[in-house]
């Protein structure tokens, strides 16, 4: 009995420490880069602000692990990369019928009860995903910042 307790525990830990995607954890993970990033640098990659010429672990660093990435080959530019990270957010898609309940009335005329069905309705979301930002690399450096307007 002490064993499944024990095992599950563990588990538990290894979720709530390993799922955080924060700057401090990246910084730890890339502590190389970061301990050559002078104060400015480092201030802004916390507050995830990323600029023209940064490399790709400093964009890691500011932003996390990208939610997409492609690869383009083209005649003018050589080798490219873009990495794309994506707002995720529910939107509300209405109320939907999910089935019926029975309802017990007392039928004063009949003197007895009656049962009626009564439509149960469900508020029903549906899970977005918006892109928020485009990164395109250009020989290591971030030569592309692709952002939609804000409205």
């Amino acid at each position: 009995m002490r064993l499944p307790t024990l095992l599950l525990s563990a588990a538990l830990g290894l979720v709530v420490f390993s799922g955080c995607d924060t700057f401090e954890n990246r910084a730890k993970q890339k502590a190389g880069v970061v301990t050559q990033l002078d104060p400015k640098t480092r201030a802004k990659l916390e507050r995830g602000i990323i600029e023209i010429g940064q490399t790709p672990d400093m964009v890691y660093l500011a932003l996390g692990t990208p939610d997409d990435e492609y690869e383009t080959t083209s005649s003018t530019h050589g080798k490219e990369k873009t990495w794309i990270y994506n707002d995720y957010h529910q939107e509300f898609a209405g109320n939907h019928e999910t089935g019926y309940r029975r309802v017990l009335v007392y039928d004063k005329n009949a003197k007895g009860y009656a049962v009626y069905l009564e439509p149960v309705y469900t508020n029903v979301y549906v899970d977005r995903a918006e892109e928020k930002i485009r990164i395109t690399f250009r020989d290591c450096k971030v030569a592309v910042i692709e952002q939609p307007k804000a409205p």
